[in-house]
């Protein structure tokens, strides 16, 4: 399996780069992964809708330029559908016996995903009603797949 997480805005935080890698590391065992970056406009303080679509619009065009033709995605969403653990398992696990071979997972900036990338997705994923930043979403993201692949491994790691 083929997995590539696109995601709006640079890590800037050390400790958020640590954790990426290790489960980049674990998750090297289970599936290719391929961690893209686009970068985030900034969006001034005071800035109206018609503002922040724009800017959604261009951190947009960044992701398709990187999205994959052939690939299944999955945009991270709040109003997407939830999961458990096991249940995004069993998901990846139909994806798998399905045929899918690739898969993306879509972070979108501070202000959400534009119209053109929610219309792309194949799933809307929610993790939470919560808001998060989308730097912590990725250390999330990462865990919850690896999750996955113990979870369907049998391993005690999901106890």
């Amino acid at each position: 399996m083929r997995i590539t997480v696109i995601a709006v805005g640079k890590i800037k935080e050390k400790y958020f780069t640590a954790a990426i890698e290790e489960y980049a590391k674990r998750l090297s065992r289970f599936c290719k992964l391929e961690l893209l970056e686009v970068p985030d406009e900034k969006t001034p303080d005071g800035a109206g809708e018609a503002q922040e679509s724009q800017i959604r619009e261009k951190e947009g065009n960044r992701i398709l330029r990187k999205l994959s033709e052939n690939s299944y995605v999955v945009v991270l969403a709040i109003n997407g559908k939830t999961f458990d653990s096991v249940e995004l398992s069993q998901q990846m696990e139909r994806w798998n016996i399905n045929g899918i071979s690739h898969i993306t997972f879509i972070i979108g900036g501070s202000l959400g995903l534009s119209p053109q990338i929610l219309e792309k997705a194949d799933l809307k994923l929610s993790f939470s009603k919560m808001t998060f930043p989308h730097q912590l979403m990725r250390v999330v993201l990462l865990e919850q797949i690896y999750r996955s692949y113990m979870i369907r491994s049998g391993a005690p790691y999901h106890k």
